[in-house]
C-alpha cells in the first residue's frame, strides 16, 4: 500500500506544473487543481499553487489522498515546494510529507557559492546538511521548458536529470515524445502532447504517460501501481476535491502461497520456485541467509535458510550511523537501548535483547500509521512491522552494532479475509558473529517464510521502491529440505539447480 505515496510523489516531481512564461513586477497567484484516481476509483486530490514574483517563481504543489488499509482508512498529505528564477536557476526546494502522526520536513536552500543547506527535521529531531547541486539538474521550471519545447518534435526522444526534493536526489529519465492527442478531460476535450517518461530504476524502467498543454503543463498523467492505473487528471476545485472513495490496497499487494506453510516447515530450509512478471531486472537480493538462482524465462529460485557467512557485503560506516529516520544518536533512543541491554556481553545477547524490548514495547499495533521514524515510534508505542525495523535498527545502532531494515514478505495462514498469502513485511538484519542475522521484532522470530527483497537505512522510500514488486510475483511451488532430499522430481531437474549444501541444515537467523 505505502508504494502509492511515493508513486504519487513521483508523478509530483516528473509532472512540471509551472505554467507562465512572462513575470508581473507585481507578485501574482494562480491555483489550479487534478483529481487523482486510482483503479479509476477517486483516492484524492492535487492543488497546485504558482507564485510569480519579479524573476522568480515559486511552485506549491499539495497532495491528499485517503486509502483503506485492511478496513482502516489512512490519510495521506505530501506538499513537495520549488523556488526558481526565471532562467530556470534553482534557488530553493523543500517537502512536508505526513506519513504518521508527524510531519517530515525538508528544506534546502542555496547558499552564495552555490551549495544548498538543507535541514531535514523527522519525529521532531532536526539534522543539517549541505549538498552541491548536481550538475544538469531540474526543478519544476527547468521541466516545463523542455517538455514545452519537446513537444514541437514528436518522435524524438531526450534525457532530463530531475531533482527529487524528498530524498535530495537525481532521477535519470529519458522521454518519448508521442505527439498531438486528442484527450477527454472531466471539464471537456484538450488537444495535448504526448510524452512518455522512462525513470531508469536498479530493476528496470517505471513508465509514465504525461499529457501537456502547449505550455509544457500538465493536464493528465498515468503510471502503473501494483497492477492498477493511477491516473491524475486537470479539472475544477470542486472536481478535484469531491468525496473520496473506498480503495483497499492491501489485497493488492499479497501474494498466494501455493500451499500451506505449517509451523514445522518453516523452521528450518525451504526453497521457492518464483516467475517475476515483466523485465525487472534482479527482483530479489542475496543475503547472509537467501540464495537466488535464476532459471530464465523470469523464474527463480530462491532458497531461505543454512545461514552462512559471505552471501552478502559486510558492513560499512554507514550501517552505523545515525540518519533522519534511524536517530539512533538521540539520548532518549541510546538511554532506552542501553537499559534494554543491561550488562549484556556480546553483540548476540543485546541484539536478542533489543529484540525482545522492541516486540513488548511497542502496545498498539496499529494499521494508521504510514511510515513512522524510530524517535515517534518510541513517542508513541505504535505501529506495525516498518514501525517494529526501524525501532530496532535504531536501538542496535546505538549500541554499536551495524543494523539495516530489510523489506519482503513474509507467510500467514490468514490475513485480512486472505488465506495463505505472502504480505509486505520488514524485518532487521544485525552484523552479528560475523555475518547478517535476521531479528524479526513484529513476529517476535524470524523463519524461512521471511523472503527478502532489498536492505536500507530506514528511509521510506526505500522500502516504498521494493514493494512495487509485489504485483508482479507469482509462487509457483515451495519445497522443504526434505522433500529436496528425496528423489529428483522431474520438474526440479532444472541446469544450475543448487543441491541441499551436504544434505545438512542450518537454523533460522538471529530471531
Amino acid at each position: 500500500m505505502r508504494r502509492l505515496l511515493a508513486t504519487l510523489l513521483l508523478v509530483l516531481v516528473l509532472c512540471p506544473l509551472t505554467c507562465v512564461q512572462a513575470q508581473p513586477a507585481t507578485p501574482r497567484t494562480e491555483t489550479n487543481w487534478m483529481t487523482v484516481l486510482l483503479g479509476g476509483r477517486k483516492i484524492g486530490s492535487l492543488r497546485i499553487d504558482r507564485v510569480y514574483a519579479g524573476d522568480t517563481i515559486s511552485t506549491t504543489q499539495t497532495l491528499s489522498i485517503m486509502l483503506n488499509r485492511n478496513g482502516t482508512s489512512i490519510p495521506l498529505s505530501n506538499v513537495i515546494s520549488s523556488l526558481e528564477s526565471d532562467d530556470s536557476k534553482p534557488l530553493g526546494f523543500g517537502t512536508r510529507t505526513r506519513l504518521s502522526a508527524m510531519e517530515s520536513t525538508v528544506e534546502g536552500k542555496r547558499q552564495a557559492d552555490g551549495t544548498f543547506q538543507v535541514e531535514t527535521i523527522v519525529g521532531g529531531a532536526r539534522r543539517d546538511a549541505v549538498i552541491a547541486w548536481p550538475a544538469g539538474a531540474v526543478l519544476n521550471e527547468g521541466q516545463r521548458k523542455a517538455m514545452m519545447a519537446a513537444s514541437a518534435h514528436p518522435g524524438t526522444t531526450y534525457p532530463l536529470q530531475m531533482f527529487d526534493p524528498a530524498t535530495q536526489s537525481v532521477m535519470d529519465v529519458s522521454i518519448e515524445v508521442i505527439g498531438n492527442e486528442q484527450v477527454q478531460l472531466p471539464d471537456g476535450t484538450e488537444t495535448l502532447s504526448h510524452q512518455r517518461q522512462r525513470l531508469h530504476q536498479a530493476r528496470g524502467d517505471q513508465i509514465l504517460d504525461l499529457w501537456l498543454d502547449h505550455e509544457g503543463r500538465a493536464r493528465r498523467g498515468i503510471i502503473s501501481m501494483l497492477g492498477r492505473q493511477l491516473e491524475m487528471q486537470a479539472c475544477s476545485e470542486a472536481c478535484a476535491t469531491a468525496p473520496v472513495q473506498d480503495v483497499d490496497m492491501f489485497r493488492a499487494a499479497m501474494v498466494d502461497s501455493p500451499r500451506p506453510l505449517t509451523s514445522n516447515l518453516r523452521r528450518d530450509f525451504l526453497r521457492y520456485k518464483v516467475h517475476v512478471k515483466g523485465n525487472i531486472a534482479e527482483p530479489f537480493i542475496q543475503t547472509d541467509e537467501q540464495r537466488i538462482t535464476p532459471l530464465g524465462n523470469g523464474d527463480y529460485y530462491i532458497d531461505v535458510g543454512m545461514p552462512f557467512a559471505g552471501g552478502e557485503a559486510g558492513p560499512t560506516s554507514d550501517d552505523t550511523q545515525a540518519n533522519a529516520w534511524l536517530q539512533s544518536d538521540a539520548p532518549a533512543i541510546r538511554s532506552v537501548a542501553a537499559e534494554a541491554v543491561g550488562n549484556a556481553t556480546s553483540n548476540r545477547q543485546r541484539m536478542r535483547l533489543l529484540r525482545l524490548f522492541v516486540s513488548r514495547y511497542i502496545n498498539q499495533h496499529g494499521l494508521d500509521v504510514g511510515y513512522a521514524s524510530a524517535l515517534e515510534v518510541l513517542n508513541s508505542r505504535q505501529g506495525d512491522c516498518t514501525e517494529y525495523a526501524v525501532l530496532l535498527a535504531a536501538l542496535a545502532r546505538s549500541q554499536g552494532i551495524p543494523a539495516r531494515v530489510v523489506t519482503g514478505m513474509v507467510y500467514a495462514d490468514r490475513y485480512g479475509g486472505a488465506s495463505r498469502v505472502f504480505l509486505p513485511h520488514a524485518w532487521v538484519q544485525a552484523w552479528v558473529d560475523g555475518r547478517w542475522q535476521s531479528y524479526d521484532a513484529a513476529l517476535r522470530r524470524f523463519d524461512m517464510t521471511h523472503i527478502a527483497l532489498s536492505v536500507g537505512d530506514g528511509d521510506p522510500w526505500r522500502f516504498f521502491s521494493a514493494t512495487e514488486l509485489f504485483n508482479a510475483l507469482q509462487i509457483s511451488d515451495v519445497w522443504s529440505a526434505g522433500e529436496l532430499m528425496a528423489p529428483t522430481p522431474p520438474q526440479m531437474q532444472t541446469a544450475g539447480s543448487p543441491g541441499v549444501r551436504g544434505g545438512s541444515l542450518g537454523g533460522p537467523g538471529g530471531g
